[in-house]
């Protein structure tokens, strides 16, 4: 049985006694309005239609709510809480004596609010320093991820998305030290990328073999821990839509190549770390009249012109190049176009192959 349909009968029972009892203390006029043994039915019956509608509001409907809140809540955050209420209570506690002795009504008032005050106060204190007095008090669990949960540019960690890792670049990138803080994949990103290994379709399977493939080379590697966490986040079903939950949680960046999650991530406040756009903003910079070596591979679309492909796949098409076709050339470039599917170059064959 549903807790909503638990609730309702408890409600209904509840209020239907509440209600047999508030018939004794009915006021004169519906005394008078009424018979006895009409009062004797219908205040039940009214109690009891009330439980029925109100219940899950006052009950479970609440609970749900704080159990989602609290699911979305990290335990770091939650302990580092219940410290500063417990300190912020001590501190009212001791203020208490000194304001009971004033004179009324503030020696009513003010140890209430000074109580109020000082668990909220204590309460966002410790949440927003958590990292520092829980690594203190030496109450950090080498397990969880809350250590992570400052940006990753003060070396704090970031978050890998399916795609990042299926990809592979960012193997490569960690053993530079550009990443400075642990990687986290979270244990949802990790399903995720199980259940594209045992996929049916042989493609997406060898993706997916290939994402494990480069995890546990980036455990093996990485010059930073690798670390799988099973922070989760409750109610969600979508797994980028939990890593922007979790990312803003932490306070960490995403690494993804998903242009979808990274606008999303973008829109919601959440710092994005593309390696895309990583490897276009460290292309070699080509200019005009600048020489280089290219094979030319194929075709191009104008007549006589070859394409060949430099060392970071950077398309370079050349002016009658077609007909050094599979040979090793010197090219000079003659213009560069930027477009957003990345760098275009344009260049014709040096003297001396003419």
């Amino acid at each position: 049985m549903r807790a909503d349909s638990m609730s309702r009968i408890i409600g209904l029972i509840g209020f239907a006694i509440g209600g047999f009892y508030l018939e004794e203390r009915a006021p004169r006029l519906i005394r008078e309005l009424l018979s006895a043994e009409l009062r004797l039915w219908l205040f039940p019956i009214a109690g009891a239609l009330l439980g029925i509608l109100l219940t899950p509001y006052l009950s479970t409907r609440p609970a749900r709510t704080l159990r989602k809140i609290l699911g979305q809540t990290s335990t770091q955050v939650l302990l580092a809480g219940l410290i500063g209420l417990v300190v912020g209570l001590l501190v009212a506690a001791l203020l208490a004596w000194p304001l009971s002795t004033l004179p009324q009504p503030l020696n009513q008032i003010l140890p209430s609010a000074g109580a109020i005050l000082c668990g909220w106060l204590s309460i966002t204190i410790f949440v927003a320093r958590r990292v520092e007095i829980l690594g203190t008090l030496h109450l950090r669990s080498r397990g969880t991820t809350e250590d992570s949960s400052a940006p990753a540019h003060n070396g704090r960690g970031v978050l890998l998305d399916t795609s990042v890792i299926i990809d592979g670049r960012v193997s490569d990138i960690s053993k530079t030290g550009f990443i400075s803080g642990p990687i986290l994949v979270p244990r949802f990103v990790l399903n995720e990328l199980q259940h594209v290994a045992d996929s049916s379709d042989s493609a997406r399977r060898s993706r997916g073999r290939r994402g494990l493939e480069i995890l546990n080379k980036l455990q093996k590697e990485s010059n930073v821990p690798v670390k799988v966490t099973d922070v989760d986040v409750d109610g969600v079903r979508e797994v980028d839509d939990k890593l922007v939950i979790l990312a803003k949680q932490l306070r960490c960046p995403v690494v993804t190549n998903d242009y979808n999650l990274n606008r999303v991530a973008e829109l919601q406040g959440v710092t994005v770390l593309n390696i895309n756009e990583l490897a276009l903003a460290v292309k070699v910079v080509c200019l005009p009249g600048e020489k280089m070596e290219v094979r030319i591979i194929q075709d191009g679309k104008e007549a006589g012109q070859g394409v060949g492909y430099l060392d970071d796949g950077t398309m370079i098409v050349v002016d009658d190049g077609r007909r050094r076709m599979n040979n090793m050339v010197t090219v000079v470039v003659t213009k560069v176009l930027q477009t957003s599917a990345g760098r275009m170059l344009f260049a014709r064959l040096e003297e001396k192959h003419r």
